[in-house]
């Protein structure tokens, strides 16, 4: 009998991503095996094995699959420069969705942060691209800042030759370490160094090899595993209300080897390392939620470390993923071998009015989406991406207790969904269906107009057999934001509501009334607020000045601002302290119980 080719073994092995019962670990075992021992000679066929293997490692049938994955996985990158021994084609290594297999190089344009976090964690392996560089004003504008006597070339001469500059200026150190210490030393604010080296466009290559970072290599060992021997939850085994109705989760925060929990509605204990509790008959998934854990210090910075390498191998930059703060991680391990990571930003870096969470979801060590939450009062926009390569793997369970944790750790009761995330400019949305995603959990469009052309899709489908949405239409229903409403909600409140026309409406103040003058604006308002609240700010921290200014903004917008209680206006400083201090969600918290301020805030926002 002849051996069966690599296709048809890839195509088995694919399979068994969806095939989980008695004697399937065996199967996938042997399938492992038996592609191990065979040389590929092409790209496509090479990435399809990774991605599976990935998939299987984060989804495994049982041990003898994990130890294989990894096992594979850890000597990828032979794999890969075997195929460019061979001559093959490499360009599919390029292709975005599968970015960042071991053995392979990436290169983009970064923003501030992130290169100093490459220079920092893999100097070796990063540099800056000079080929076709030509940037010539924005270096002679910059760098006159690091380098004596540079305006001499840098202001009247032509083909300046940079390198040489940047090479008797740098010495024996690396070039872009050099640069991102002395960006470091400006004397700027974080924001404005942002801003001056966004402004060099300096594009940087980073080389994959066999880092731990590569998409092949990016995982946790795990405490536990889960493994499959049952099919994935699927999407139709999934009642949000059901699981948004489930007890809270308790809140542990762990200090010096000592813990506190809050929420004690809920309770479970470890059984030889593992949850056990009662289980859900239709999905075997455990009823009550394990303990939120404010992580160690130590613990945090590893985890802002890893979304920083998960990001970075996909192209991907994300605010909360680039600036978290490792001091207010937070982890709540779900079941089914699921740990999900939250965190805020720093003081320093956060939104003026919303607070702000980012996150990632991690299975069986395997990072496989990221997170976003900006919230005010009981309101929340999500951002929910699970990455290409695990998108059959149980999305909205996952989904589902995503939300669950995001209910009780931020108060929220009316939760939206960006346009951008069900399709508005997103191909990659509109190809999947993906309104149709959140609609079946129970999302409403936030417009009447598209409402009703989603209730006549609905009926479309449910009377023509093998219906589907046209694009057109999906592109339609993705014009406006998403909602799912808790019952304590009030509905439709927020459906037009957006920070972004509170700050419209301040800078047509700013055009009308201040000559667009923004520094005159910011002290009369501040002036004028504190007076209204009774209040002295000159002994307030920078940070806390910061934020008074910020919002003293859209105070000035409320013409009644001084008739208010003695009562409100002490929440609002106290809502205004709270911006600035360690913990946002204090302060999203507080915005929540000041009920004149979510109504003045509704007003001008929607």
């Amino acid at each position: 009998m002849p051996k069966p080719s690599v296709t048809h073994l890839l195509e088995q092995l694919e399979q068994s991503k969806d095939r989980y019962g008695r004697g399937e670990a065996s199967r996938a075992e042997k399938l492992l095996d038996a592609l191990t021992r065979r040389r590929f000679a092409d790209a496509e066929s090479l990435i399809r094995f990774h991605e599976a293997l990935l998939f299987l490692r984060a989804f495994p049938q049982g041990p003898g699959v994990v130890a294989r994955t990894e096992r594979i996985l850890n000597d990828f990158y032979q794999r890969v420069a075997d195929l460019r021994t061979q001559g093959a084609d490499m360009s599919p290594f390029d292709v975005y969705e599968v970015l960042g297999i071991a053995g392979t190089a990436m290169e983009d344009t970064l923003n501030f942060d992130t290169v100093r976090w490459l220079a920092r964690h893999i100097p070796r392996n990063v540099e800056i691209v000079w080929d076709g560089y030509d940037e010539d004003r924005a270096l002679a504008a910059t760098w006159l800042r690091f380098m004596p006597l540079v305006e001499e070339d840098g202001d009247v001469e032509a083909n300046i030759p940079w390198r040489r500059w940047l090479d008797a200026a740098r010495g024996r150190e690396r070039e872009l370490e050099w640069l991102v210490r002395r960006f470091e030393q400006l004397p700027c604010s974080p924001r404005e160094k942002v801003e001056i080296y966004g402004s060099l466009r300096l594009p940087v290559r980073w080389r994959i090899e066999n880092l731990a970072l590569s998409r092949t290599r990016n995982r946790w060992p795990a405490r536990s595993f889960y493994y499959h021997h049952e099919p994935l939850i699927t999407r139709k085994q999934v009642s949000l209300e059901r699981e948004l109705a489930r007890p809270a989760p308790k809140e542990t925060l762990i200090k010096s080897g000592r813990s506190k929990s809050r929420f004690l509605d809920c309770a479970e204990s470890p059984v030889n390392g593992q949850f056990c509790c009662a289980r859900n008959d239709k999905v075997g998934v455990n009823q009550s939620f394990p303990a939120l854990k404010k992580v160690p210090l130590a613990e945090g910075r590893r985890v802002i470390d890893k979304i920083q390498e998960v990001m970075l191998v996909r192209y991907r930059e994300l605010y909360g993923t680039t600036l978290g703060d490792p001091r207010s991680v937070v982890r709540a391990d779900v079941d089914r071998g699921t740990v999900i990571y939250l965190w805020g930003l720093p003081p320093e870096r956060r939104l003026p009015i919303r607070a702000y969470l980012a996150g990632f979801t991690v299975k069986n060590g395997v990072p496989i989406n990221y997170i976003e939450a900006i919230g005010l009062c009981e309101w929340i926009e999500i951002g929910f991406n699970t990455f290409y390569t695990f998108r059959g793997g149980e999305t909205a369970w996952i989904y589902a207790q995503v939300l669950r944790l995001l209910n009780h750790y931020m108060g929220a009761e009316c939760i939206s969904v960006y346009p951008y995330q069900i399709g508005d400019g997103n191909e990659e949305a509109i190809e999947s269906g993906a309104f149709w995603f959140y609609r079946k959990l129970g999302f409403r469009p936030g417009r009447e107009d598209l409402l009703r052309l989603c209730e006549r899709e609905e009926q479309q489908i449910a009377t023509k057999p093998g219906y589907k949405t046209p694009s057109r239409t999906l592109r339609q229903l993705a014009k406006a934001h998403a909602f799912y409403e808790l019952p304590k909600a009030e509905r439709g409140a927020w459906d037009r509501f957006s920070t972004r026309n509170i700050g419209l409406r301040v800078n047509r103040v700013i055009a009308r009334e201040y000559s667009a003058d923004i520094v005159r604006m910011r002290c009369t308002t501040t002036e004028k607020v504190a007076r209204a609240l009774g209040v002295s700010i000159s002994k307030w921290t920078n940070l806390e000045k910061q934020a008074f200014e910020n919002w003293a903004l859209v105070f000035s917008l409320i013409p009644d601002l001084a008739r208010w209680t003695a009562r409100e206006k002490a929440n609002v400083l106290r809502i205004i302290h709270a911006k600035a201090a360690g913990d946002e969600m204090r302060y999203l918290r507080l915005t929540q119980r000041h009920g004149r301020l979510r109504g003045e805030l509704l007003r001008l926002g929607s």
